[in-house]
């Protein structure tokens, strides 16, 4: 039975479904025919879902690209520039971004000025910017530290020194000749006395006139702080008087030791309604602000010419200061030494010689004197300080001025 089966099996073929014919070998060689791919579908086909993909692929492309892109412009702005040794830049009063970018660009400084405007936007919060002034940019500086030094406003500092003693005029001279300082000054002077020498720093672009508002303001605040401190017993009467005889006790010695000294004598003949007679206020009355001439001494005979400021002639005080006194002869006026002298005089070393009684003081104007005649010195030149002997400097009974 089971191999009559088997027959019946062989007869029909694996498949059932006719007889099993053999093939040929090039027939076994030939490829079946595959069956063909399902068609796609209509909502397949659709051109919304073709644009969908074609935006999703443009997107994807758009991301990497902006990528790359972003990496390209950060590692360039922290890169070394080109900048092969150390230069200045100016970065003026107003600049904008766009300028101050074009700028280092054109001066080599910077490898791209786009690159550089876009990141300081990004860097920059609200409020901060690039400060104005001259900057050192050090070689091979990235443009990320150029930008923080703009921001940082760590310019380069220039300095001019007004020192004590000066007239307004001089300092208005001396402010002018500065190469780097800008603008011009105002044409009236300030008041003689109202300008604190110091040293000033700046930086390439400041107005004179700023450095002028400086000086005004800090005399100002130091003569009014000095005045709060001074002796209970100061017969100065006003600020005015005190700042008056500080420009006197400037110009009359610059050694830090003598000037409370020289401001004891000046208030002990004030207190006797004793002239003065200082030799500064002689060349100012003379020539003013503009200052003596460096080789024209003082005669004899300027000592009796008729000057407001004239100390020999008039009694008191100066109608105001002769110069810009510092802190140092304003803290002499303010808190004088205690002293009974009335008389000084040079003693040849740059100081002076101090006496309490006429007779000393012809005395020691005699020797300097002497000193001066080894020297060659003119005897029509007078001495440096009061007089031996002049009838002006006795004391008086009336009432000062």
């Amino acid at each position: 039975m089971d191999h009559e089966a088997l027959k019946r099996d062989e007869a029909t073929g694996a498949s059932g479904k006719g007889p099993f014919l053999p093939k040929s070998p090039s027939e076994a060689l030939r490829p079946e025919r595959v069956p063909a791919p399902p068609r796609r579908s209509r909502r397949a086909r659709s051109q919304i879902v073709i644009f969908l993909n074609f935006l999703m692929t443009l997107a994807v492309f758009g991301c990497g690209l902006a990528v790359a892109a972003f990496y390209y412009v950060v590692s360039a702005f922290q890169a070394p520039g080109p900048l092969q040794t150390n230069a200045n830049f100016v970065v003026r009063n107003g600049s904008g971004l766009s300028e101050i970018s074009a700028n280092l660009e054109r001066n080599d400084m910077i490898s791209d000025g786009r690159i550089f405007r876009y990141m300081s936007a990004t860097y920059l919060k609200d409020g901060d910017t690039l400060k104005a002034g001259e900057y050192e940019i050090k070689a091979g500086a990235s443009m990320k530290d150029i930008l923080d030094l703009l921001r940082s406003g760590k310019s380069i500092l220039y300095s001019v020194t007004l020192p004590e003693g000066l007239t307004v005029k001089q300092i208005f001279d001396r402010l002018n000749e500065d190469p780097v300082l800008e603008g011009e000054l105002p044409q009236q002077l300030p008041s003689e006395g109202s300008l604190r020498p110091d040293t000033y720093k700046f930086s390439r672009g400041t107005k004179r006139t700023e450095i002028l508002a400086q000086m005004r303001e800090g005399q100002q605040k130091l003569v009014d702080q000095l005045w709060e401190r001074r002796a209970p017993d100061l017969q100065l009467k006003s600020k005015q008087e005190f700042l008056t005889l500080a420009s006197i006790v400037e110009k009359e010695t610059g050694k830090d030791d003598e000037r409370a000294h020289v401001a004891s004598v000046f208030l002990n003949r004030l207190q006797k309604n004793m002239r003065l007679q200082s030799d500064p206020t002689i060349i100012y009355g003379l020539f003013g602000g503009e200052g003596k001439p460096a080789d024209r001494p003082i005669y004899q005979s300027d000592l009796q010419k008729q000057t407001p400021y004239n100390t020999y002639v008039i009694r008191g005080l100066p109608p105001g200061p002769i110069s810009n006194p510092g802190r140092a002869a304003l803290e002499a006026v303010a808190n004088p030494w205690r002293t009974s002298d009335l008389y000084f005089v040079a003693d040849g070393t740059g100081g002076h010689v101090f006496a309490a009684t006429l007779e000393d003081h012809n005395a020691n104007v005699r020797r300097w004197r002497k000193i001066e005649a080894e020297r060659g010195q003119d005897p029509s030149v007078a001495v440096d300080g009061q007089p031996e002997a002049d009838p002006a400097s006795q004391p008086q009974t009336q009432k000062r001025n």
